[in-house]
């Protein structure tokens, strides 16, 4: 499996031949390392309905012949108004596709999906990502505060490889963070949801550095490096 971080809390997924994209925030993403026009893959995976996290995915979708956006059951429909091949989901669900096996877990944030100026929907419930392709796991926590059943998700999956928010202010910050790596126990973790923009900024190679103190792995990724399971 190989994972190339694409900023914010954008991820492109590699294994067995076949390439999905989760929360692909793109354009308007100052930190972005690629272009959604450039996009080539089998599969959007969306983990809310906030416009950094939707980002692109219908033009990603629509620019691929077959594409499925799979989300959340409320966002999964909002998108498919607007002209998205979906399939919709919920937390605790897991299905396997032709590019592998997808399960939502629970996550602590907000799913609201913009829809004008000061005018949000309900997305209903915003989720986490657990992605098996080729017998690696790797888990996405979408956005998300501390939450204990972390522990859970860490002793029920052997984790190849985490992405966590440790931006702050909206997600978890960099020792909540730190404490969920310690409960999930992957392979390797990388940092997500920090320094787009300065409300989130934080030291993303120190906190990687840091999770040595748990006898942890953890890598920061440039935006357009990336990591291999």
């Amino acid at each position: 499996m190989k994972v190339t971080y694409l900023g914010h809390s954008c991820a492109l997924v590699e294994a067995g031949g076949k390439r999905v994209i989760i929360d692909p925030f793109l354009n308007g993403n100052p930190k972005a390392a690629q272009k959604p026009e450039d996009v080539k893959v089998d599969a959007v995976l969306i983990t809310h309905g906030h416009g950094d996290h939707i980002g692109d995915a219908v033009e990603i979708a629509q620019n691929n012949e077959g594409c499925v956006i799979v989300a959340p059951f409320e966002v999964a429909m909002y998108l498919a108004s607007k002209g998205a091949n979906v399939h919709p989901m919920h937390i605790g669900g897991a299905h396997t596709f032709e590019f592998g096996r997808v399960k939502l877990t629970q996550a602590f944030h907000g799913s609201g999906i913009q829809v004008g100026e000061g005018q949000f929907i309900s997305g209903g419930m915003p989720s986490g990502i657990l992605l098996t392709m080729e017998g690696k796991t790797l888990y996405h926590a979408g956005d998300t505060g501390l939450f204990g059943d972390m522990k859970w998700i860490g002793e029920l999956n052997k984790i190849d490889i985490a992405m966590l928010p440790i931006g702050d202010n909206f997600t978890m910050g960099p020792e909540d963070a730190r404490l969920a790596a310690s409960w999930i126990k992957a392979g390797v973790t990388v940092p997500i949801h920090y320094d787009t923009f300065g409300l989130i900024e934080q030291d993303g190679p120190g906190w990687a550095q840091s999770l040595s103190e748990y006898g942890l792995k953890g890598q920061a990724l440039e935006p357009g490096q990336s990591a291999e399971v």
